[in-house]
């Protein structure tokens, strides 16, 4: 039985936190090798699996030891059907990983959730193609009927809600909230942004929220910005604007790179901690609604402890 599928505790004005880069993790500082980057491989054997337990308990614990919230994402975002196909994993196979990917995630609830803590579990859908352009757009009736497959296992599993990551074009992200609103799960939608705070596809992220809004009757639960430089969108974000009351997470990167240039380096940029912790402050000292806060591309541990310090002024050492 889901704990929070009625209610999301992450819609009051505590701070929940969430994890970093997983990926960038597993591939540059643990010198794992993903297939298509796909962190739900790990799934397959104990071993893995026991790798992925310890990266969500690191986090888990920062939050847990500060009274925050924890939303447990799973490491699905590569675990939809095309995604199956590329790895050689049966549609049976792929569910199997799915279900995997919840029970880990309320493993690490039961071990870390406490009174001041509630750990929210998320059932992660990705895009169906890259998360940086916009190849292969579907419409929104082809998305809602593509990605409510994954959907509907997690409907039939313990999570609480549904979160759409790194989704570049709106078509897709208005499919997955009407997928997941007929699976009966709240859902999240985070868009991926440029350099120039748009959406890959080009579009205004203020247009891309009003727009998933007005197709679905405003049913994300909230959204949030991914894979980008909080310089990158900072003044994009008007305060006090009712399309920004709507963002109420971040999963930034640490690196100023494009998505071309991380595309293209062999090297991982971890960027800086610190700044990156302060760039969050002063983001929700602006948007005081931003309230559920982690990384992406190349952030770790370090840059979810900054991140607490910065907007709590508790040190991971506490």
């Amino acid at each position: 039985m889901s704990k929070y599928r009625a209610a999301l505790p992450q819609l009051s004005d505590r701070l929940f936190l969430m994890d970093g880069g997983l990926e960038t993790t597993l591939v540059f500082h643990q010198g794992i090798d993903l297939p298509f980057f796909a962190a739900a491989d790990q799934l397959k054997d104990e071993e893995g699996t026991a790798r992925l337990r310890r990266y969500y308990d690191d986090y888990a614990r920062l939050a847990a030891e500060a009274g925050l919230g924890f939303v447990l994402d799973s490491p699905n975002w590569r675990s939809s059907p095309d995604w199956g196909a590329r790895m050689s994993l049966s549609l049976a196979e792929l569910e199997a990983i799915n279900r995997r990917g919840i029970a880990l995630m309320e493993e690490v609830r039961a071990r870390h959730e406490g009174g001041r803590s509630p750990m929210v579990v998320s059932g992660v859908v990705g895009p169906r193609g890259d998360g940086y352009r916009p190849d292969g757009a579907m419409s929104a009736a082809e998305a809602r009927d593509y990605h409510a497959w994954q959907i509907g296992i997690y409907a039939s599993t313990s999570a609480d809600m549904v979160a759409g990551y790194t989704l570049n074009y709106v078509e897709e992200a208005i499919g997955i909230a009407e997928a997941a609103r007929r699976a009966g799960l709240p859902v999240a939608i985070s868009f991926t942004l440029e350099t120039d705070g748009r959406l890959p596809s080009g579009q205004p992220l203020k247009d891309a929220i009003l727009e998933t809004d007005a197709a679905t009757g405003a049913t994300p639960a909230y959204y949030l910005i991914n894979c980008a430089h909080p310089s990158h969108f900072a003044d994009v974000l008007e305060t006090d604007a009712d399309w920004t009351r709507r963002l109420r997470g971040l999963r930034a990167n640490a690196s100023r790179r494009s998505h071309a240039e991380l595309d293209a380096s062999p090297d991982l940029d971890a960027g800086d901690p610190e700044e990156l912790g302060r760039l969050y402050r002063q983001l929700r000292t602006r948007l005081p609604r931003l309230t559920v806060l982690g990384g992406c591309c190349g952030t770790d541990h370090r840059h979810v402890a900054q991140i607490r310090l910065a907007c709590t002024g508790m040190d991971a050492a506490a």
